[in-house]
């Protein structure tokens, strides 16, 4: 998950990338595409709390019933610090990929610093690594991804937005 607090919330919206849900639903069905060819998976497993939805589009699609998550928070209280997992894989996991990860699928929403994907890499190191959304700093971390946005992007998810009226880009041009 994505976390810019040295970015004022006009920065972050000068570099706005919004994602509608139809959109989103489309990337993760095109993700999918990619990952067929890549399994089969025992198991998916989802860093939460981004990858929770595209886990769920990912499984339907490729018909995977047992999901996972592994729950890591980086950030407190709106200022960077060390990263935590809250939880780890359960035991059921750990045997369905050997111990190592082979044969387990991890999905995330976006792939950003890379420091996520560094602590779960470690705990599955042969584990299919996929996101949605990758930023450069962490896409050599990730297997398989669709999109590509610059390390300066701030993503506004579907989960994270609601309706309002937009002012058109030109001032007076509404």
């Amino acid at each position: 998950m994505a976390d810019h607090p040295e970015l004022s919330a006009e920065e972050r919206a000068g570099k706005a990338f919004p994602v509608s849900w139809d959109q989103f639903h489309r990337d993760c069905r095109a993700l999918t595409w990619r990952l067929n060819s890549a399994g089969p998976f025992h198991a998916i497993i989802a860093i939460t709390r981004g990858g929770l939805v595209p886990a769920a589009i990912v499984a339907r699609e490729l018909g995977v019933r047992v999901i996972d998550t592994v729950c890591i928070a980086s950030y407190e209280h709106n200022k960077r610090g060390e990263l935590q997992v809250l939880k780890g894989l359960s035991a059921d996991a750990l045997k369905l990929g050997g111990g190592d990860g082979k044969g387990l699928l991890i999905i995330d929403d976006l792939v950003d610093t890379g420091k996520t994907a560094l602590i779960v890499r470690d705990m599955l190191p042969k584990a299919h690594f996929a996101t949605v959304y990758a930023k450069p700093m962490g896409r050599p971390l990730v297997d398989t991804y669709i999109t590509e946005v610059s390390q300066d992007t701030w993503i506004f998810f579907p989960w994270d937005l609601g309706l309002s009226f937009q002012p058109p880009m030109r001032e007076g041009a509404g």
